[in-house]
């Protein structure tokens, strides 16, 4: 491959991923149910919970009192009588079971439809809702996976990106299924 088409090829995955930035990366994952974005803005809210009815929004940014974007949030989800729900996580740092466990428990219990978000919605919002299709919608893994995704913006590569933490995070829970342990524990034993 020519220095050209390299060059062509990263120029079009920049302008691809930029467009998902100024497009709020706002996508349905599942309609009636669950949505992904980035940061959303006041404005951007108000538009979610009137086209599409979203009842909860799940920061997965954390809780963060100082910054002007969380005050926003916070206010406009009070504003509009929407559930706002924190729960923090990294990018760059694998979630471990009990943690994917709360949000996995955090989500199937708010309000619905439910609007999950990050910064750029692509690497944290990539698993939250490759996690909620996966082991709430009972959807394959396979196809919850595709949840993490350069469609997305998000880049999963060994050493070169941070965020494939997240991509450690899915192969790992993916085999230790909720609903598995839950049957597991409803299980009457005889000992």
């Amino acid at each position: 491959m020519g220095a050209s088409a390299i060059f062509a090829a990263a120029l079009g995955l920049g302008a691809y991923l930029g467009y998902l930035q100024l497009s709020g990366n706002f996508h349905t994952v599942i309609d009636g149910e669950l949505y992904r974005s980035a940061q959303p803005g006041a404005a951007d809210i108000e538009t979610y919970a009137k086209t599409y009815g979203i009842r909860t929004i799940v920061n997965l940014r954390g809780e963060d009192d100082k910054a002007g974007w969380y005050a926003e949030e916070v206010s406009a989800a009070k504003r509009l009588g929407l559930t706002h729900l924190d729960f923090r996580m990294s990018a760059s740092r694998q979630l471990s079971e009990a943690e994917a466990d709360r949000l996995v428990t955090m989500m199937r219990d708010a309000p619905k439809p439910i609007l999950i978000h990050c910064r750029s919605g692509s690497d944290r919002t990539g698993l939250a809702a490759g996690l909620y299709s996966s082991e709430i919608a009972g959807m394959s893994e396979e196809i919850a996976e595709r949840q993490l995704s350069l469609y997305f913006g998000h880049i999963g590569i060994p050493v070169i990106s941070s965020a494939y933490a997240m991509d450690r995070t899915w192969e790992r829970l993916e085999h230790h299924s909720w609903r598995d342990r839950i049957a597991l524990l409803t299980t009457d034993i005889d000992l």
